[in-house]
C-alpha cells in the first residue's frame, strides 16, 4: 500500500463477542502507535481523546486544532485525523456504536450525547482545571474496571461509566457554536436521522427529494427542519458531505479523478469536476497537487 492512501482500523472485527471497549493512557499509547497515530488514518469506531496536559496540534479533516490542556477531542466513524509528535498526558478511550446504543435506540442516544457526529464546526471541548475532578474519577474507575474482567456485569458497568463521562463533558464542556439536540423536539430527531442516512447513502443519494422520501416526509418539512438546527438547507449539507469525501479520496487514494467521481455517484466525470470546483473553488487536479 503506498504512504498516500489512508489506513483504517478497526475494533476487534474478527472478535464480536469481545468487549467494544478500550481506555489506554496518552503517554503510553502515543509512543507505542507513533508510526500510526502521526499520519493520517480513520477508524471504523468512535474515539475519545483527553489532552490533560501538553500542548501541539490535532488534525482533523483537513482542518488544524490547538491543543491545550484539558481539551478532548471527539473523533467519529469515518473522520480522518493524526497526532503531531508533541508529549501528552492524558487518556484515548475506543468503542464501537454497538457499545454505546446496546438496546437502546440509536436515535436516542445520538441526541443525549450530541457529540460525536458534524452537527457543531469542531470535534472539541475544552474543560476548566476546576470541573476535572469529576472527570478524572469516571476515567479512574473505568481504568481499573478494565483489569477486572471476570467482575459481575463487568460490560455493563462500563458503559454506565461511558454515558455518565458523556453527561459530564455535556454539562461542565465549553464548545463553540453548540447548538445542542432535544430528544423531546421532532424536528430535532428527524434531524439526526437525516444525518444518519446521509452517511449510509451519500454515494447514491445526492437530491433533497430522495432523502425526503426515506424519511418519509416531504422536502419543505426537511428544508424547515435543517434550516432550524443547522441554518443550512439540507442540500448544501448534502454537498459539504459529497466534497469532503471528495477531497478525502484525492488526498489519501491513489485512484484517478475519474474513478473517484463515478465512486461518488457521478456518471458523467466532467460533473463530478464541475461540482467540485463550485464547492472547492479549485479543480480536483489542483487540490490533489497541492495536498
Amino acid at each position: 500500500m503506498s504512504d498516500t492512501q489512508i489506513k483504517k482500523y478497526h475494533l476487534h472485527p474478527d472478535e464480536p463477542d469481545k468487549l467494544q471497549f478500550e481506555i489506554y493512557p496518552l503517554a503510553d499509547y502515543l509512543p507505542g502507535n507513533d508510526c500510526s497515530t502521526q499520519k493520517p488514518h480513520t477508524h471504523s469506531f468512535y474515539q475519545i481523546i483527553w489532552f490533560m496536559k501538553g500542548e501541539g496540534k490535532h488534525y482533523v479533516d483537513f482542518n488544524e486544532y490547538e491543543v491545550k490542556e484539558n481539551t478532548l477531542f471527539f473523533i467519529s466513524k469515518g473522520q480522518i485525523h493524526h497526532f503531531d509528535e508533541s508529549k501528552y498526558d492524558g487518556c484515548i478511550i475506543h468503542f464501537n456504536e454497538s457499545f454505546i446504543a446496546d438496546n437502546e435506540n440509536y436515535i436516542h442516544v445520538f441526541l443525549k450525547h450530541n457529540i460525536f457526529h458534524s452537527f457543531e464546526k469542531e470535534p472539541l471541548f475544552h474543560i476548566k482545571e476546576s470541573d476535572t475532578k469529576e472527570l478524572l474519577n469516571i476515567v479512574t474507575q473505568m481504568q481499573a474496571e478494565m483489569w477486572t474482567p471476570n467482575q459481575f456485569a463487568h460490560a455493563e458497568y462500563l458503559k454506565i461509566l461511558l454515558h455518565l463521562f458523556l453527561i459530564v463533558i455535556q454539562r461542565f464542556g465549553v464548545r463553540k457554536d453548540c447548538n445542542g439536540l432535544s430528544m423531546n423536539n421532532p424536528s430535532h430527531i428527524l434531524f439526526v436521522k437525516f444525518r444518519k442516512l446521509l452517511e449510509e447513502n451519500y454515494r447514491r443519494v445526492r437530491t433533497v427529494a430522495g432523502y425526503a422520501a426515506l424519511l418519509n416526509v416531504s422536502a419543505k418539512t426537511l428544508t424547515n427542519c435543517t434550516n432550524e438546527i443547522s441554518h443550512q438547507t439540507p442540500l448544501e449539507i448534502i454537498n459539504e458531505r459529497i466534497a469532503l469525501e471528495a477531497r478525502r479520496m484525492l488526498s489519501y487514494s491513489e485512484k484517478n479523478i475519474n474513478e473517484i467521481g463515478y465512486d461518488l455517484g457521478f456518471e458523467d466525470p466532467s460533473y463530478f469536476v464541475k461540482f467540485f470546483k463550485r464547492h472547492i473553488k479549485m479543480l480536483p487536479g489542483e487540490f490533489r497537487s497541492k495536498m
